[in-house]
């Protein structure tokens, strides 16, 4: 069996490098486990968006304000290992019903503190003068941030190993380990891990390593499409997208949803998403989704017509049925604890988890309550838990 660390993280995504980031800052002892390399499942297959303004008032939202804080405050000074850009999200309605719906959420946004600027058609083609004619107004959101994901989670377990955690690839885990009733490490093909906290990190995935331990965290995947187009100069100078985002964002509809996110690189290609569906891991590219994602961008931004793309990526979000991340400890199997379930929000919450997560392993108080993403929502253990029980030994 591997040396005891105090905890165990296991998953290598944004997340994860996290979550073992800051508990080296808590002074824990950390070794992260990763079936592959870090960033290899969602964190490689997403845009990297950092967004205040598709949340909806409540514990998210409050989860996403302190991370931003975090991002701004703990982290500033590696902002250029992960090419963070302050550049504002705006959010365009081109019809009478969404702009309606689109002025109650800025109304509720702003009451909570969140910063908004209602932009006229003037003001928005002034911001983006490439948009859609049809637009009827939109809303400017300074907070909003882009982050490039797989940097992010690379750094983050690098900073984490300068700091003296133990970072170990291409190892999947196979089984819990424990005494008694508590988890007390994993069971893996490259020998037993232990310590005193195991740390659920595998995103899509979370679901299936909390059956090892004999809980329901009911995480499923949902699959999501992104194209590139080749580079050119700017163009789409913020994270645009239409007002219909932010429905799909929070419907628990299985079928395809799209709506177009179009947002400009560093590097002057331009990102166009997005498509959520639920088809499981079916790695399948969709032809349907790629014609929806290509015809909504056109709508949104006409001159895309003639533009090409240059390639198409896509990959799971871990998609929570309540729409709420699990982060905690997990009552129900003492010793195990969850960050998981955070969807297409997971890199801008990232750091917001880990920090919290890490307060918590170290016995602190965090500073936000995590009561309302506490796993044992989800109820009792499952009834052939015993089956997953592994007897640790010495």
């Amino acid at each position: 069996m591997n040396s005891a660390s105090d905890v165990l993280v296991i998953g290598a995504g944004v997340i994860g490098a996290a979550t073992a980031y800051f508990a080296t800052q808590q002074g824990l002892t950390v070794t992260v486990l990763d079936k592959g390399l870090p960033a290899s499942g969602t964190s490689s297959a997403c845009e990297g968006n950092i967004l205040v303004s598709d949340k909806e008032l409540g514990p998210e939202l409050e989860l996403t304000r302190y991370s931003l804080n975090v991002w701004h405050g703990d982290l500033a000074e590696h902002k250029r290992l992960w090419e963070f850009e302050s550049k504002g999200g705006i959010i365009v309605a081109s019809r009478e019903s969404s702009l309606a719906s689109l002025n109650r959420v800025m109304a509720s946004q702003s009451g909570y503190g969140v910063h908004v600027d209602r932009l006229d058609p003037d003001e928005l083609r002034r911001a983006e003068p490439h948009i859609t004619p049809d637009a009827l107004g939109g809303a400017f959101y300074p907070e909003d941030c882009q982050v490039q994901p797989m940097l992010v989670a690379a750094h983050l377990v690098r900073l984490a190993t300068q700091a003296g955690a133990r970072f170990v690839a291409d190892t999947p885990v196979s089984g819990i380990l424990r005494s008694g009733d508590r988890v007390t490490g994993v069971r893996t093909p490259g020998g037993n891990f232990s310590a005193a906290a195991v740390v659920n990190c595998t995103g899509t995935w979370a679901g299936q390593l909390a059956a090892l331990a004999g809980v329901s965290v009911p995480v499923l995947p949902r699959r999501g499409f992104v194209m590139v187009t080749e580079p050119l100069s700017p163009m789409v100078h913020h994270k645009v997208y239409a007002a219909e985002y932010i429905d799909n964002v929070g419907s628990s509809d299985a079928g395809l949803q799209a709506s177009p996110v179009v947002e400009g690189t560093p590097s002057g290609t331009i990102l166009i998403g997005s498509t959520r569906e639920r088809v499981g891991f079916d790695r399948t590219v969709s032809t349907e989704a790629l014609r929806l994602l290509a015809g909504n961008a056109v709508a949104l931004f006409p001159f895309l017509e003639h533009v090409k793309a240059i390639r198409h990526y896509h990959g799971f979000r871990p998609y929570c049925p309540d729409h709420l991340p699990v982060i905690g400890h997990d009552d129900r199997a003492p010793g195990l604890w969850h960050a998981a379930g955070h969807e297409g929000a997971g890199i801008g919450l990232s750091a917001g988890t880990g920090k919290l997560l890490a307060q918590a392993l170290a016995g602190q108080s965090p500073d936000l309550d995590l009561t309302p993403f506490a796993p044992a929502r989800f109820g009792a253990q499952t009834p052939n838990s015993t089956t997953h029980r592994e007897e640790a030994t010495a």
